[in-house]
């Protein structure tokens, strides 16, 4: 990092570690819903959705289950070019990572395409293009297993949106180079009347049982079930083993369990707060007459309660305290991996140069909602308050080139640049996936260089505001409050475009994005 730039390097505003031998929940306080996670040796490493986002799938590793950082994706692109358009809350949904003979395995659904698969030897190399192993709707939350004798199988879960159906999971029969399904499958359990929305099953195998870890009750109020049975297609014996109880960790559910290189047994999984996502917490497990025992305060049902803090896992090799990446100060040939698109990205939105990230003005004719539009570049909510400062440069060619900071639900709210008469405009703009709803002046700036700022506060209250030397700052009447997009949390990000014609010359050059506390 430059000299100049020293002063955008990430200040951690959300820290699981506590550096004194223990962590504290969430591991992760950003939207990483959907959670798997694998163990090969001394490492880890975790998938979640990304839904209609590029790039997709990202994959997080760690050493140790407290410390994550972000080292990939799966894919770039998702296939269809329906994609090159927002389409919220579709896409990547639920996606498992396994190792099996020698490669890492990623398979998820997209509810209106099928079920896809992908594979790597190294998680932060290159993975094969996505494969589809079934073209089907609705059959979502896949999740491959191979049993000792080489035989493979695929368990899912149904999308009442697409099948008319839900709280069911099914098993089918699948070739070993998990290509393809070899049959259409058995319902192998319901759970309509005792785990209504069963989904997200987990496949696994311990002491001659098979087990199919699933969360039900729905997002915001379950609790984690387990089922086991001697024969992989049932009947399954079902338990809860994991709900809020006397905490305030709703929806404790729909994760994956690993074992450490000690043996110690540990459950990750997500709790959905609302604008902030489904973020991420890990809670410690253990086994008694063969049925996991999670978190702690068991009750006499031997149904636990997430922790707040615990001892941190037991690892092999000692980690530093990292996070996933959140500031970027542009100096890269390439962007950093926390930042993603409305859709699939396309080259000629961006450039990387001159140590700063040029966004052009690319047209959407008519297109004036920012819900909509899909160049948009953002990341997640990384921490309960955190405040994001951006700098920027506008080189506008057009009065409809626009280029701001914004805070993205299905609500939205920003702070932009346009050009006004013979100088520069600042303006608040709101809006929701339905229509623009306010575009107000706030400040006129002498020259094209601007300061960006958002606090973001608890309950994921906003305040905007601008400045034209970086000290000084004008802040916008209004407060915003962060509302989830389809199946997200929030969103902070950046953009430039033109809502009134293809071709604009226009850009907007960022120097940094720093988030901080």
């Amino acid at each position: 990092m430059t000299e100049a730039k020293k002063s955008v390097a990430d200040r951690i505003v959300w820290q699981a570690d506590l550096e004194n031998g223990f962590y504290q929940n969430p591991i992760l306080h950003a939207d990483y819903s959907d959670p798997d996670v694998v163990r090969v040796g001394k490492d880890y490493y975790m998938v979640s959705s990304s839904f209609h986002m590029s790039p997709c799938l990202p994959i997080l590793h760690s050493t140790d289950l407290v410390n994550w950082k972000i080292i990939n994706h799966v894919a770039q692109t998702l296939p269809y070019a329906s994609y090159d358009k927002p389409r919220h809350g579709e896409g990547v949904w639920a996606p498992s990572i396994r190792y099996h003979e020698g490669k890492f395995w990623v398979f998820f659904s997209a509810p209106d395409e099928g079920i896809f698969m992908s594979t790597a030897v190294d998680p932060a190399g290159e993975w094969t293009p996505l494969h589809l192993v079934k073209k089907v709707k609705g059959w979502i939350d896949p999740c491959p297993f191979w049993d000792d004798d080489g035989q493979a199988y695929l368990v899912n879960a149904f999308a009442k949106s697409r099948t008319g159906f839900k709280s069911i999971l099914h098993v089918s029969r699948m070739k070993p180079d998990g290509t393809e399904l070899l049959d259409e499958g058995v319902h192998v359990f319901d759970g309509t009347k005792h785990h209504p929305t069963i989904e997200g099953p987990k496949f696994y195998k311990r002491n001659g049982y098979y087990y199919i870890f699933a969360p039900a009750g729905g997002v915001p109020t379950g609790w984690q079930t387990i089922l086991r049975s001697r024969n992989i297609f049932g009947p399954y014996e079902d338990k809860i083993v994991l709900h809020q109880g006397n905490t305030n960790i709703n929806g404790p559910h729909q994760g994956g369990w690993v074992e450490t290189e000690t043996g110690e047994s540990w459950f990750l999984h997500f709790q959905d707060k609302e604008a902030y996502g489904r973020i991420v917490h890990l809670q410690p497990m253990h086994w008694v007459n063969d049925w996991p025992v999670m978190g702690q305060n068991q009750n006499d049902a031997g149904i636990g309660e997430p922790v707040i803090q615990w001892e941190k896992p037991k690892a092999q090799v000692s980690s530093e305290v990292v996070v996933p990446d959140m500031s970027d100060d542009f100096t890269s040939d390439t962007l950093g991996l926390q930042w993603q698109w409305q859709a699939n990205r396309k080259s000629h939105w961006y450039k990387l140069k001159d140590q700063s990230l040029r966004l052009y003005a690319v047209g959407h004719s008519g297109e004036t909602n920012l819900y909509h539009i899909p160049n948009v570049m953002t990341q997640k909510f990384p921490a309960e308050t955190f405040k994001v400062t951006t700098k920027l440069t506008f080189s506008p060619e057009f009065n409809e080139d626009h280029s701001g900071l914004i805070v993205l639900g299905e609500q939205y709210a920003s702070i932009e640049v346009r050009k006004l008469e013979n100088q520069l405009g600042v303006f608040y703009v709101t809006g929701d996936e339905k229509e623009l709803q306010n575009v107000q002046c706030i400040g006129k700036i002498k020259g094209n260089e601007l300061f960006l700022h958002v606090e973001v506060n608890e309950g994921a209250i906003c305040r905007f505001s601008f400045s034209e030397d970086g000290i000084s700052f004008v802040q916008a009447e209004d407060i915003f409050e962060a509302t989830p997009g389809k199946w997200v949390g929030a969103q902070i990000g950046i953009y430039c475009y033109n809502d009134n014609r293809e071709n604009s010359n226009g850009y907007a050059d960022f120097d940094y994005f720093s988030v901080h506390k």
